[in-house]
């Protein structure tokens, strides 16, 4: 199956993409865009600040950090499962950076080139 760009195709990769957000820090984005082009899929996220984020900056720096490497490596694991099941998509890597001063995230997404051939 090739991946298309359309409507319905961004709208059901934005629900999973938030859905994970909800289920790691229990709310939404707050502004999220989609893009699907050749083998990749952009997610461009604003997520919103934990108050445990804010207490952690203030007391533990160092501890926050780890804490925001460790949230966005279960994104990634939690976004590649649910995309292969619901989806159906075959992918090659999951990229994600995140920046916690602005709590913006960049994920790209390479499918396989299977389903680029399919």
């Amino acid at each position: 199956m090739t991946l298309l760009d359309t409507n319905e195709i961004r709208k059901k990769l934005s629900a999973i993409y938030n859905e994970i957000a909800k289920e790691l820090f229990g709310f939404g984005t707050t502004l999220l865009r989609v893009t699907v082009e050749n083998q990749m899929i952009t997610f461009y996220a604003k997520h919103r600040r934990s108050p445990r984020s804010d207490a952690l900056e203030g007391e533990a720096p160092s501890l926050k950090l780890e804490v925001d490497f460790r949230m966005s490596l279960l994104y990634k694991k939690k976004l590649r499962e649910r995309l292969g099941e619901e989806m159906g998509l075959d992918i090659e890597a999951v990229l994600r950076d995140y920046d916690a001063a602005t709590q913006l995230a960049i994920t790209n997404v390479i499918l396989a080139e299977s389903e680029l051939n399919t």
